[in-house]
């Protein structure tokens, strides 16, 4: 694959407590590159949530290696880390986590501070179809416009990588579609990957790739020739 950005290679991470080891994550090798719309599907406890965070530099690998453009983030010190979270990815989340006390607009544009060179939030909140709800508080929004304002916030630092957890968990099937559809534009107007966490099947029918895990392992990668248009989910 071309125009790589992450590749892990027998990443693990194992947990250590009461005499006990969990391996979370067991020896996964993986790419991703630039463009791509990746699902990682998987029941609860399969190790996607502990690639996730990998993947988003909020915590280390044990074992292995975990390349972002050659550069591997376990050798990074705490500092690095930080400016790799802030300067490099977009999260978002399946509770949205928006601060209540702040408009959309500024929930935006606190995310925008911290990294220059970001777009401006009134662009972001437009892209995502909230220009008449920028003024709005989390708790005047529902559910799907609160997590558009979650994705506005992700994409306004010009992210190298977009990670999602469970970003449709929340959610009733309309905005769900709603939400992927979204997700599925960022990626286009965007360029930078989208690798998204899930338990539902469903959503691995509009992705590029699809990394199939279980018991911290990636049992198969598959390809999709011909990923379905969000509108064309059954929910």
């Amino acid at each position: 694959m071309s125009d790589r950005i992450l590749k892990g290679t027998e990443l693990c991470r194992w947990y250590e407590g009461d005499g006990v080891t969990v391996r979370a994550l067991n020896s996964v090798s993986f790419e991703i590159c630039a463009g791509e719309f990746v699902v990682v599907l998987g029941p609860s406890g399969s190790g996607k949530s502990t690639l996730l965070n990998l993947l988003g530099g909020m915590d280390r690998a044990s074992a292995g290696e975990l390349l972002y453009k050659g550069r591997d983030l376990s050798a990074m010190t705490d500092a690095e880390l930080s400016d790799y979270r802030r300067n490099v990815v977009g999260f978002v989340f399946q509770f949205f986590h928006l601060i209540p006390t702040l408009t959309a607009m500024e929930n935006v544009e606190l995310a925008a501070s911290i990294k220059a060179g970001s777009r401006s939030a009134d662009e972001v909140l437009d892209m995502v179809g909230l220009s008449d709800r920028k003024r709005h508080f989390p708790s005047q929004m529902s559910g799907g416009e609160q997590q558009r304002v979650s994705i506005a916030r992700a994409i306004v630092k010009n992210p190298d990588i977009l990670l999602c957890d469970e970003p449709t968990g929340a959610l009733d099937s309309s905005n769900s579609v709603a939400v992927v559809r979204l997700l599925l534009d960022v990626r286009e107007r965007i360029g930078c990957p989208v690798v998204t966490i899930t338990h539902n099947a469903e959503m691995a029918k509009v992705a590029d790739r699809v990394f199939y895990m279980k018991d911290g392992r990636i049992l198969r990668v598959e390809e999709n020739a011909s990923p379905l248009r969000a509108e064309e989910l059954q929910w």
